[in-house]
């Protein structure tokens, strides 16, 4: 009896959390349903007065409009990519490394395994990048998360504002959604200040519009400072080929722990993430090249396996095999293993 209330207490708070996980995106939604009502109706119909200057205003707000819940629909609905078929354990090794309580042991079933798949990265200890909880060999760059529950190809971070967590399948989209975010505030707040102005001095009339003006320039300038800080951070990761996880915790390689293991030079490093053909770069749409479980490397040494190579085991790391609490970084929330 007792066992099935927990059961039922726990599922329930399962619904809850998955429940709130939306607030923050229900919170984004409703300010960019007040600022499209706010720009449109308050600014533009009813205190803009030339039709010319309506029609530009509105053409040109639309268009970033249109481009902005575009990307921010892709963030939130393109799921994290997992690892495939052949990471996980098979029943038989998953049995026997189960079974197995000599962790030498355990850790030399691991490398035997990972001969098989093109692992090049390990944890600070040497051993193989493992997952216990999803029972798979992490490729390179991928991470568990622990608010998803699973592990995610080259995961970035969890973030609460899109509910979703940001990896291979939905970077190019985050920062798209980042960059006509930013052009979005910039815009409302360029075309607003004029009439900041008129309003400020009493020179046009209307009060509720008046609020909803001055108010509109305040939430954009707010939202401004915040997102350029954040989407000027993740051009500096892309342009150095990082991840947020990687920038606070350096990948290990055969020859060691090396900070700028998968930079391979500015034009390329953006290519891994928006691809080759320029013309798909602002449009959302997958085009990040390969398939999410290996990456080119710096240099053809690192290409070789280093489960191979016989070296001392570097100073143990402890960030390889715990969970990382959720901490905000202005728009994101780092939760992974």
């Amino acid at each position: 009896m007792r066992r099935g209330w927990k059961m039922a207490l726990s599922g329930g708070l399962r619904c809850c959390r998955r429940v709130l996980s939306w607030v923050p995106v229900l919170v984004i939604v409703l300010v960019v349903l007040w600022s499209y009502y706010a720009y449109v109706f308050e600014l533009c119909l009813v205190t803009v007065l030339s039709p010319a200057e309506k029609v530009i205003y509105l053409i040109f707000y639309h268009a970033i409009f249109v481009f902005f819940t575009w990307t921010y629909w892709k963030s939130i609905f393109t799921l994290p990519q997992q690892p495939n078929q052949k990471f996980h354990l098979s029943y038989t090794d998953k049995e026997r490394y189960e079974n197995e309580e000599r962790p030498e042991v355990q850790k030399q079933m691991l490398v035997d395994m990972a001969k098989k798949l093109p692992v090049y990265t390990r944890t600070g200890s040497g051993a193989v990048r493992f997952c216990d909880r999803c029972h798979l060999i992490k490729p390179d760059r991928c991470h568990h998360c622990s608010v998803c529950a699973m592990c995610v190809l080259k995961m970035d971070h969890h973030c609460p504002w899109v509910n979703n967590c940001i990896g291979f399948s939905n970077y190019k989209f985050f920062l798209q959604f980042l960059a006509y975010s930013v052009l979005y505030c910039l815009y409302i707040a360029t075309t607003v200040f004029s009439y900041f102005i008129k309003y400020w001095r009493g020179e046009l009339p209307g009060v509720r519009s008046k609020f909803h003006v001055l108010f509109l320039l305040f939430v954009a300038c707010m939202f401004f400072v915040s997102l350029v800080i954040l989407f000027g951070y993740h051009c500096w990761l892309v342009s150095r080929n990082k991840t947020t996880l990687e920038a606070f915790c350096t990948p290990v390689f055969m020859s060691g722990p090396e900070k700028n293991g998968f930079n391979l030079g500015f034009v390329k490093n953006i290519q891994q993430v928006f691809g080759d053909n320029k013309k798909f770069w602002l449009i959302p749409i997958g085009s990040s090249p390969g398939d999410g479980h290996s990456f080119p490397m710096r240099s053809m040494n690192e290409s070789q396996n280093p489960l191979l190579a016989n070296e001392e085991p570097w100073e143990e790391n402890e960030d390889d095999n715990r969970d990382y609490p959720e901490g905000s970084s202005s728009l994101a929330v780092e939760t992974e293993t």
